[in-house]
């Protein structure tokens, strides 16, 4: 054998190995792919592949399943509801339904199914894809109902009683009670249809391996470092002109907009408001603003929440008010909670931090929104009334307190660590003392939702500009279950939900405004939490990419876009 059939040999064992390593690396909780072995730079994929710099990797891949805008916008373009929302707004259109009728008194929701589309794997969409869908979050006794918290369903679903096959493709959704904010709700996420085959096939690791009807099916998922997706040949609306749309995980602010500068990825989230001049001096870069539909701010665990014993999203009178996990005395006076209100300067925050990127918040929904209560006033800006109400509760040297930090940025909150760090100076002027705590995002969204926090930095993203989706998923004492909240400053006064569920079931748009603009005032009162800032959403691609539309909600649609 000579010499260069020695090295052709070598060669070719050497690229089966490769190949084999690179196709052994499987999907969903893999350790990341060396340096060498990730994604080429932009401009070296083909003219179809688009690359977007996300803050942060998901937690789940199953839209029933999480509560996160990471993990969603990967699914937005993967799953369909049974309706949309048209492109930049938050009006419904037809998805997987054609039609819908509304009974009389609000109670039966009938739905004429879409014919002829299929999910990724093949199989056909219908009825009973529907039903499997839905009846895995509401129903115990479902045989996939173990895999998953469903926490969405308990925050905006729990009013649907059952769910009915009619036939084939005709299904009809029945209310314990009128909803008012029913068919925005079924444009979310959590109503996504997944496949009942890939459900049964995966099992408990269904969420790694998700198949939808979308635009884009799922190719892998590389924990910490990317996702990609491809291109759905067979989508009922036609095929996406983007071949591969690959969702790459870049932390930090600076390191995503270098990326995006240096043309390894095509768009990205959350840029740094110290960054828009520079931003706008590049004529290769789009900078996107729009205003937030949205809150952030720093929860305070007041102590107590309920186990959901029959998982029906509802605090039952027979499920006892129980301590939290990160029950911490001084966080359940309300004075205490007061005086940290007054210790801390928002407007500094917003305009050193924020840069004109974001207003101040007072209440806890945007001021846009049905029912928002323009009469309450901010909390002042007062240390030494804050000193005066700490030792008034008892704490006249203070104490010390953990705050939780988000690891990644969010549409709300750009930069948690320094917005963290402005709150630690500002509470150690009352002798209250912060010291930080972070985690992964999974993690750290699993430990809040189980209360297992003093203090959090978290905030919310309207799903479908209802006010039912700030006020009862952020401040309902339904919400305060421990394991699936959405309640982090677990404000629990039951009054205060009776309003909230008046005003989800009645269609009269005055009575609804009313019986929100007195909760605000109940939940100012009580002060679980600072509100710090409603911001823009911003977002950067390159000038080559053409076709994307933002939405209010910071949900993310790659289908019409493309790549010149």
């Amino acid at each position: 054998m000579n010499r260069k059939t020695i090295i052709a040999l070598l060669l070719a064992v050497l690229l089966v190995f490769s190949t084999s390593a690179l196709f052994a690396r499987g999907s969903g909780g893999e350790e990341p792919a060396p340096a060498e072995e990730k994604m080429a730079p932009a401009e070296k994929a083909p003219a179809q592949v688009l690359i977007f710099g996300s803050s942060g990797d998901v937690s789940r891949l199953d839209p029933g399943d999480v509560t996160d805008g990471e993990s969603i916008q990967r699914m937005d373009n993967i799953f369909e509801g049974l309706v949309e929302f048209e492109p930049g707004t938050t009006q419904i259109r037809p998805g997987l339904a054609t039609s819908w009728v509304i009974s009389d008194d609000g109670k039966e929701i009938t739905f004429n199914l879409r014919r002829g589309v299929k999910f990724h794997d093949g199989t056909d969409f219908n009825a009973d894809a529907v039903v499997f869908s839905l009846a895995r979050q509401y129903d115990p006794d479902h045989p996939y109902h173990q895999y998953g918290e469903w926490a969405y369903w308990g925050y905006m679903f729990y009013d649907v009683d059952w769910v009915e096959k009619i036939d084939d493709y005709k299904v009809k959704i029945h209310m314990k009670v009128p909803n008012a904010s029913m068919m925005l709700n079924l444009a979310m996420f959590t109503a996504a249809i997944v496949s009942p085959a890939n459900a049964e096939r995966r099992g408990e690791d269904a969420f790694k391996y998700p198949v939808g009807t979308g635009p884009f099916k799922f190719v892998e998922w590389v924990k910490d470092d990317h996702i990609t997706l491809e291109a759905f040949d067979d989508y009922w609306k036609g095929r996406p002109k983007l071949d591969r749309l690959i969702f790459r995980v870049i932390p930090d602010a600076s390191a995503r907009l270098l990326a995006l500068e240096a043309g390894e990825v095509h768009g990205i989230e959350y840029p740094n408001p110290a960054d828009f001049d520079r931003i706008s001096a590049n004529d290769d870069l789009t900078l996107m603003v729009q205003p937030g539909m949205n809150i952030g701010y720093m929860a305070m665990n007041a102590g107590y929440g309920y186990k959901d014993a029959n998982q029906n999203g509802v605090r039952d009178p027979d499920e006892p008010w129980v301590k939290t996990p990160g029950y911490y005395e001084p966080l359940t006076k309300k004075k205490v909670r007061q005086a940290i209100n007054m210790a801390i300067d928002k407007k500094s925050i917003v305009r050193d931090l924020y840069r004109g990127t974001a207003s101040v918040a007072i209440n806890g929904m945007p001021p846009f929104m049905l029912g928002y209560n323009d009469d309450i006033k901010d909390w002042p800006y007062d240390p030494a009334r804050s000193k005066q109400l700490l030792a008034e509760a008892g704490y006249p040297d203070g104490f010390e307190v953990t705050l939780h930090v988000m690891p990644v940025s969010r549409p709300y909150m750009f930069d948690p660590p320094k917005i963290g760090e402005a709150i630690q100076a500002y509470l150690a002027d009352v002798g209250i003392m912060v010291n930080f705590y972070q985690v992964d995002w999974g993690t750290y969204l699993q430990e809040t939702e189980e209360g297992k926090h003093q203090m959090c930095l978290l905030g919310w993203t309207g799903d479908n500009g209802d006010p039912d989706n700030f006020m009862n998923v952020l401040y309902g004492p339904n919400s305060t279950s421990i394991g699936t909240a959405g309640n982090y400053g677990f404000y629990n006064d039951m009054e205060a939900q009776k309003l909230l569920t008046a005003a989800l079931q009645t269609f009269d748009v005055e009575e609804r405004a009313a019986y929100y603009r007195k909760v605000q005032e109940m939940i100012h009162e009580s002060a679980n939490w600072v509100y710090i800032a409603h911001s823009n959403q911003n977002l950067v691609f390159r000038k080559n990419v053409k076709g994307y539309v933002m939405h209010p909600t910071s949900r993310k649609f790659f289908y019409p876009c493309s790549i010149e």
